[in-house]
């Protein structure tokens, strides 16, 4: 199985999931999120796989999320005004973000990582 692996490379969390991915033989195309953020219809996607809430995408212990006061901004918005943010900064994305097409996780739990990809 092959899965395309959102993270930013100076995040433990990130490489932590990196090393569990390998130790189950899970193959992943690695990307910076920082770099080549996913685009609005992915994350759309991404949060619909997970079965999260777009707002469950954002990395809310992030420093731009604070910079730009999202706390108080998010109940605010739309759906797409929040899409054109997270693709517009992969550092507020929650990381790692781990698709195959057909099934999707944010962030790394050993439990969720074992459902879904071991």
């Amino acid at each position: 199985m092959t899965v395309t692996f959102y993270g930013y490379p100076p995040c433990g969390t990130c490489r932590n999931a990196l090393k569990w991915l390998k130790a189950h033989g899970v193959d992943a195309v690695v990307k910076d999120i920082t770099a080549e953020p996913p685009g609005k219809e992915e994350l759309r996607q991404v949060a619909e796989l997970a079965g999260l809430d777009i707002r469950k995408l954002f990395n809310v212990s992030g420093q731009v999320y604070r910079e730009l006061s999202l706390k108080d901004r998010l109940p605010g918005m739309s759906e797409e005004e929040m899409l054109e943010l997270l693709a517009g900064n992969g550092k507020l994305i929650k990381r790692p973000v781990l698709t195959d097409g057909s099934k999707a996780t944010v962030g790394f739990n050993e439990e969720e990582f074992r459902q879904a990809w071991a």
